[in-house]
């Protein structure tokens, strides 16, 4: 049984401003429709966000992510200090300029990646010290450098450095760490001086319930703009992952944004948005159209099998994209065993298209006071992946990127 609520519940400043539009009542959670008003434009949620890591969607222009109905993107503060520098992006008019994307933009704090370097980096109570990826030189963040960097790249929103634990890890190792986080966070809070970027806190605490209460029980007192939700999708199941959002995210203050970090498996959407999540970034619909899978109301389809080669039809055909109004899977099949180019960049139109349709879908449901339907739907439908193939890609992935899978 759901139940649906409307009204504008508000926090506004000159720059950036949250208008909560609708709720649904699920079993799990409530379900939310809102407003995101940035410097850079408005973000109607929920809402998904491509991850351009290195100011740049792999294989994706701005006017393509324009057409894919993106309005914010996510940076990553780690690569973008390393390389190209925040002083080299600051000269040349910041991030936006930098990368030509007149809309909203989110960088992360680079917190998970460098507490993902594992054996390449150390932490105290000051900050981490940690060796770069690229040529192995040693760098140090603080919260008060990170968010120096931060303000020199210039997004709309950014976020605090907080530690991101591994799974599974103790109770009495994700205690340290989040006294850790909460004092950090206080110390970006301190440190950031520009009106025109709303700075977000992350709640952590691994999938320990008391850990979790008590991390964002600290942060809303801080009275931060917009809070995140850290440290899942890192290897816990998905049930541990919902129950953790389940305890966690009632206790975030209601006028507030709520992001859940790092998550963006189709049905994660769904069932996180049911909990009441309404800001998501993930790098999965560009890797894995990379690696030849397509999303689809019914699970993935991977390109590379033989029985697409004679396919005359789209990924779908009810889809807007560019891709499938104009290619058929046997032209897509073709691209990708010839190993040509152009294959990654239409896959990935299609990918984000389909997320972003997703996410429409999901807010005209709650509007419409129809969610729980939609959810039903959807879920018995879209076929998950795999769990052990799942974690075995994502093992491979962090190796490649010079990290360690466990």
């Amino acid at each position: 049984m759901s139940t649906s609520r409307k009204g504008e519940i508000n926090i506004d400043n000159k720059h950036f401003s949250f208008e909560l539009q609708a709720t649904q009542d699920t079993e799990v959670g409530t379900a939310r429709a809102g407003k995101v008003r940035t410097p850079h434009g408005e973000i109607e949620t929920p809402v998904f966000m491509p991850v351009g890591t290195q100011a740049s969607v792999k294989s994706l222009s701005p006017d393509e992510l324009k057409a894919l109905y993106a309005p914010i993107i996510l940076g990553n503060t780690y690569h973008l200090y390393l390389r190209p520098g925040a002083d080299t992006i600051e000269k040349l008019g910041g991030l936006h300029r930098f990368m030509a994307w007149d809309g909203a933009l989110l960088t992360d704090s680079g917190g998970f990646q460098v507490f993902s370097l594992s054996h390449n980096r150390k932490i105290d109570e000051d900050g981490v010290t940690f060796k770069s990826h690229i040529d192995g030189s040693m760098h140090r963040f603080t919260p008060e450098s990170v968010v120096r960097v931060e303000e020199q790249l210039g997004a709309d929103i950014i976020m605090v450095l907080d530690e991101c634990t591994p799974h599974p890890s103790s109770h009495e190792y994700n205690s340290r760490a989040l006294a850790r986080t909460h004092a950090w966070a206080e110390r970006c809070r301190q440190a950031h001086s520009r009106a025109d970027q709303a700075l977000f806190a992350i709640v952590q605490g691994s999938t320990y319930h008391d850990l979790r209460r008590e991390s964002a029980s600290v942060l809303t007192e801080m009275d931060f703009p917009g809070y995140a939700v850290g440290g899942l999708s890192v290897g816990e199941s998905k049930e541990e992952m919902h129950s953790t959002l389940e305890v966690t995210v009632p206790m975030l203050p209601a006028n507030k944004p709520r992001y859940l970090m790092g998550v963006g498996s189709p049905e994660d959407l769904v069932e996180c948005v049911a909990r009441g999540i309404d800001m998501f970034d993930c790098v999965l619909p560009t890797r894995v159209a990379r690696n030849g899978a397509l999303l689809t109301r019914d699970g993935r389809l991977p390109i590379k099998s033989p029985r697409f080669a004679l396919a005359d039809s789209p990924i779908e055909a009810d889809c807007d994209c560019y891709t499938c109004a104009n290619f058929t899977l046997g032209y897509l099949h073709h691209l990708y065993r010839a190993k040509e180019l152009l294959v990654y960049r239409l896959n990935s139109i299609h990918n984000l298209r389909f997320m972003t349709r997703v996410m429409g879908e999901i807010r005209a449901s709650i509007l419409a006071n129809t969610f729980a339907d939609y959810r039903t739907v959807f879920l018995e439908r879209y076929r998950t992946t795999d769990r052990e193939a799942a974690i075995k890609q994502r093992a491979l992935w962090l190796v490649a990127h010079g990290r360690s899978p466990k």
